[in-house]
């Protein structure tokens, strides 16, 4: 696809396990939305993927799946975290002070 007729995306979304990744070619005025639904046609139907409730976002900033991505850029499937970081260290500085390791 020369640059004048479109763009290339990678889709990118990673397990505990596995990563997955898809780079998809789209028209110049394609959305996230866009990017997502190419890169699951491509995409083993028995991936355990969130296509549709997964939080979206472009090399790490949260994106509405309305925006438009540029050429080059990497489109992430964000999956929840099991757990709050900043949660898991209260529990553990919590815990060190009950029992007396600080």
């Amino acid at each position: 696809m020369s640059p004048a007729a479109g763009k290339r995306c990678v889709v990118a979304y990673a397990t505990r396990a596995r990563q997955y990744l898809w780079s998809v070619e789209l028209p110049l005025h394609a959305s996230i939305a866009d990017a997502l639904a190419a890169a699951r046609a491509a995409a083993d139907p028995a991936a355990p993927i969130p296509w549709d409730s997964a939080v979206v976002g472009i090399f790490g900033e949260p994106r509405a799946r309305t925006d438009v991505c540029a050429d080059g850029d990497r489109i992430e499937l964000y999956r929840p975290l099991r757990r709050d970081p900043r949660e898991r260290r209260r529990a553990r500085v919590q815990h060190e002070r009950r029992s007396g390791k600080t």
